[in-house]
């Protein structure tokens, strides 16, 4: 399950739910019988999320199970409308005091790969792996913070992919990487905020940034909409 990327899931689930919505807009088939089970995957992706953090991050996968898993009781005609404000702000309610007593302050982490997932929350990590190779980073309406300040890369470029929608990713980098952006901003931001030195100057023109040139050390990939992704030293 781990090897599956949520880029892929989301992916997917907007895939299937774009050719349904088309095949009804287009008048090749009613597909409303089948839209009315659409709150279904997204408690598909939830039940997937936390089995791919290995249900270390449970609180904002839980909150979209109960407030869609209510909706789709709805759609079917098994429980009232009136229900599904109530279930909402319950189930709020107990992910954040959920989140606020399970949740550490920074997980510290050595492992070569990071998969981080920040729903309706935060979440934050240090890595000082040796050998680092990249991981994944999701964040909707919630915050990722990942530093990287002590960890090495052995086998150049490590590879992270995002994936954040009204919320924000922020990586922080030793100084010296050199850092590739291919992230995909739609009505939203990816930044690199560094302030790097440069070498053979004093900061005028004509000294070039260190750690801008040759192979990268660190390619972020991935999407944000309505957020944004920042790097940082």
């Amino acid at each position: 399950m781990k090897r599956i990327s949520y880029q892929i899931i989301i992916g997917t689930i907007l895939l299937i739910l774009g050719v349904l919505l088309l095949l009804r807009a287009a008048g090749i088939y009613d597909t409303g019988q089948l839209l009315v089970y659409a709150p279904s995957l997204i408690v598909l992706f939830a039940l997937i999320a936390l089995i791919k953090s290995g249900f270390r991050s449970v609180s904002g996968p839980l909150i979209l199970i109960v407030i869609f898993g209510t909706i789709q009781l709805v759609l079917l005609g098994h429980a009232s409308p009136d229900v599904i404000l109530p279930v909402i702000i319950i189930a709020v309610g107990l992910g954040f005091i959920f989140n606020r007593i399970r949740r550490p302050s920074i997980r510290e982490r050595v492992t070569d790969k990071v998969e981080m997932m920040a729903i309706l929350g935060g979440v934050e990590s240090r890595n000082s792996s040796k050998a680092f190779r990249g991981g994944e980073m999701l964040a909707i309406f919630g915050g990722a913070e990942l530093d990287l300040r002590d960890a090495q890369v052995h086998d150049p470029p490590a590879e992270i992919q995002v994936f954040t929608l009204f919320g924000g990713t922020e990586i922080r980098v030793p100084e010296g990487w050199n850092v590739r952006m291919t992230v995909l901003p739609v009505l939203g931001g990816a930044e690199d905020e560094r302030r790097r030195p440069r070498v053979g100057g004093d900061g005028a023109a004509g000294g070039s940034f260190q750690g801008t040139s040759g192979q990268p050390d660190l390619i972020i990939t991935g999407f944000v909409a309505f957020g944004g992704v920042t790097v940082k030293d």
